[in-house]
């Protein structure tokens, strides 16, 4: 019986996925088992059952909030709130229901945040700067690529990056390169440039137009 990909993969899947006959990446996948590929995916299903189990809990702290509650308390809240929004993006299966629940509650803490601040003028365009900084991100969590490169427990290995940048969709790539200053990007363009002569692809046009992207050449 041969095993399916997932239709939305998680995290370890997707990574699997990326390096299956990909002479690009150090260790490649040549060969693989369905054993092999149930396993990542067992792994993203416990992944989300502790998403869930997460969620829950900060749902019922955010509905035990006092109307005078310390002001420490609701912004750790919200950054374990905001944490588990970039977690969510990483999941596999639909997680939409569960990513507009967390944007709700955000909200709710944003309100009390704001009543904190007792109508001061600058803390007010404080929070509005800290609003459109939130949905910018929140926006960009909407890449696999650019929540692959920023989860914590770093499944893109440091020496697959260049594979990965040379290998993924375009738009991914576009919107992940926002993340590197200009060093990082001729950093990034010059290990691609190696892996391509290392092997013998120095000629194929679309990884020649991939390092123009990663320069950032016009």
């Amino acid at each position: 019986m041969e095993i399916p990909f997932s239709e939305r993969p998680g995290r370890h899947e997707r990574h699997f996925k990326r390096k299956i006959d990909n002479p690009l990446f150090p260790r490649p996948l040549t060969h693989y088992s369905d054993d092999d590929l149930l396993e990542v995916q067992r792994l993203d299903h416990e992944e989300i059952v502790s998403f869930l189990d997460v969620l829950k809990k900060l749902v019922q702290q955010a509905i035990n909030l006092q109307a005078n509650e310390e002001s420490q308390v609701v912004l750790d809240l919200k950054a374990e709130l905001e944490k588990l929004y970039e977690t969510a993006c990483r999941l596999g299966d639909q997680q939409e229901n569960n990513k507009a629940a967390l944007r709700d509650l955000l909200k709710v803490i944003m309100a009390t945040v704001r009543s904190h601040a007792g109508g001061d003028a600058k803390a007010e365009m404080e929070l509005q700067q800290e609003d459109l900084a939130r949905q910018q991100h929140f926006s960009m969590l909407e890449h696999d690529l650019v929540v692959d490169l920023l989860d914590t427990e770093g499944l893109i290995l440091e020496d697959e990056l260049a594979a990965v940048m040379l290998s993924e969709d375009e738009q991914q790539v576009s919107v992940a390169l926002t993340m590197l200053d200009a060093e990082q990007r001729l950093l990034l363009a010059a290990d691609a440039v190696r892996l391509i002569e290392k092997n013998n692809l120095v000629d194929d046009e679309k990884l020649k137009r991939r390092i123009a992207l990663i320069r950032g050449d016009n």
